[in-house]
C-alpha cells in the first residue's frame, strides 16, 4: 500500500451514468493483483470528507496506466466524474486481498460472474487468467441495456453473456439463470468461480454452491471509512468454519473464499 498522486489521461462515459477513467503514475507498477481497489479522494477539499474505494479494471504495467469504471451517483463520484485529462488524483493504494490465481492451472476453466458496477475488476483478472493458459467464461448482468459495458473487451478473452432485468440486451433475468446445462454452465463444465457485484447476486451463488465441492472466490462491495481496516465500518460476519467471527472487507477483503463468509 502507498499513497500518491496520479494523473488523469482520460475520464469518459461508457454506459448510463458510469465512467471509465485512465490515471498514470509510478504508483500503479504495485498493483499487480487482480481484484485490489483504491481509495480515492474524490476532490481537492475536505468535502466530501472520505474516500471512496473504488475497484481496479485494468493495468497496464510498462505504460503505468490502469483504468476504473465507476457509477456517478453519490457526491463524490459526481465529482470525480468531472475530473479533466492533466488534473491529479490523490490514491491511497492498492488495497486489500485479490482474487487467488497463482494456483490455477493451464486448460482450467474459470467462471467470471459480474454484477453492475462488480464487473469491472473482472477484466483485469481475465486478463491475467487467460496468459495463464485459463479458459474463460464471463456472465455480466444489468439492469438495461443502456448500463452495459465491457462486452467487446470481455469478449476478446472468452465467451461472454450478458443479462438484463428488462430483457432489452442478452438474456432476460438474473445471470444465476444462466448457470445450468442449457448454457453449458452447469457445475461440471468450470473448475472455479470468481465473482463480483451486489450482495443478493452473491448471496445467490453462495446458497447455489453450499454444498457442493466448487472453487469460488466472491468479491464483496461495500461502503467504507478508512479503507485500512481500522474504523470498522465495512464488517460483515464470518462463518462458522472461519477463525474470526467477523471479516473486515477492506483489509480482509474485499475478495472472500466463498464459503467464509455469512452474506445476508
Amino acid at each position: 500500500m502507498d499513497k500518491g498522486l496520479l494523473t488523469v489521461i482520460s475520464n469518459e462515459p461508457v454506459a448510463d451514468r458510469v465512467f471509465r477513467i485512465r490515471l498514470q503514475g509510478d504508483l500503479v507498477k504495485q498493483m499487480e493483483s487482480p481484484g485490489q481497489f483504491l481509495h480515492v479522494k474524490c476532490g481537492p477539499g475536505i468535502d466530501p470528507l472520505l474516500r471512496r474505494p473504488i475497484s481496479i479494471c485494468d493495468v497496464d504495467i510498462e505504460t503505468a496506466t490502469l483504468d476504473m469504471i465507476y457509477r456517478a451517483e453519490g457526491s463524490g463520484t459526481k465529482i470525480l466524474s468531472e475530473s479533466v485529462p492533466g488534473a491529479e488524483i490523490d490514491i491511497l493504494g492498492p488495497l486489500g486481498h485479490g482474487f487467488p490465481i497463482g494456483h490455477r492451472k493451464q486448460g482450467e476453466h474459470a467462471l467470471l460472474i459480474g454484477g453492475g458496477v462488480g464487473v469491472p475488476p473482472l477484466l483485469y483478472l481475465a486478463k491475467r487468467l487467460v496468459k495463464q493458459g485459463v479458459k474463460v467464461t464471463s456472465v455480466i448482468g444489468f439492469g438495461t441495456a443502456e448500463q452495459v459495458f465491457l462486452v467487446e473487451e470481455l469478449g476478446q478473452l472468452g465467451e461472454v453473456y450478458v443479462t438484463t432485468i428488462d430483457g432489452s440486451r442478452g438474456h432476460k433475468g438474473l445471470v444465476t439463470d444462466l448457470l445450468n446445462e442449457q448454457y453449458g454452465l452447469d457445475n461440471s463444465s468450470w473448475d472455479v468461480l470468481y465473482s463480483c457485484g451486489p450482495f443478493p447476486m452473491l448471496k445467490a451463488l453462495q446458497d447455489r454452491y453450499a454444498n457442493s465441492d466448487k472453487e469460488g472466490y466472491l468479491s464483496l462491495e461495500q461502503r467504507m471509512g478508512c479503507g485500512v481496516g481500522a474504523c470498522l465500518a465495512c464488517v460483515c460476519p464470518a462463518s462458522e468454519d472461519s477463525a474470526k467471527s467477523y471479516h473486515k472487507i477492506c483489509s480482509d477483503g474485499p475478495v472472500f473464499e466463498m464459503r467464509k463468509v455469512v452474506l445476508s
